[in-house]
């Protein structure tokens, strides 16, 4: 894969996430893009409860993983966020999920906007708003305060919803 390629990359992660889920004992299919606001569906084994997830990369180091505006909206209980680490090839960086319930990505996310906008620019300038919406990774903290360490491989967030009564 090459390693500026954003759409292979992006691909590959909702099939990494799609597999781990698998691994884990959860049919998950990826949607190919057919699926509104859905990169990976999620089910018990009846088929009868569902989790839909939205994923977006990120290379393990960098700063920040864009979301984008939708990351505001709260998509309700069993929709889900998760951010993938790819590491480049032959780098010893290891894989990085964080698993985030849509109910705290939206909060966060739109305070950490709205603090960001009122923070002047560079030579004080007033920012200008746009459709990027950024998570900070660890160890960094959004302008919220906000730090995802805690959503780091919680894939019990998931498995909990399609395990509910």
């Amino acid at each position: 894969m090459n390693s500026n390629d954003k759409s292979s990359r992006g691909n590959a992660s909702q099939f990494f996430v799609a597999g781990e889920l698998c691994r884990r004992g959860w049919p998950a299919v990826v949607t190919l893009g057919n699926t509104p606001n859905t990169d990976v569906l999620v089910t018990n084994i009846e088929g009868t409860k569902f989790v839909h997830v939205q994923v977006k990369t990120f290379v393990p180091g960098n700063a920040t993983c864009s979301v984008g505006r939708k990351a505001e909206i709260d998509f309700g209980a069993n929709f889900f966020w998760i951010l993938v680490g790819i590491p480049y090839p032959n780098t010893k960086s290891e894989f990085s999920y964080y698993i985030i319930p849509s109910s705290d990505m939206a909060q966060n996310v739109a305070v950490a906007h709205r603090k960001w906008l009122a923070d002047p620019g560079l030579k004080g300038n007033a920012r200008k708003d746009s459709n990027v919406r950024t998570v900070h990774l660890p160890p960094r903290t959004s302008y919220s305060g906000w730090d995802i360490s805690s959503y780091h491989n919680r894939w019990d967030l998931i498995e909990a919803k399609l395990r509910a009564f």
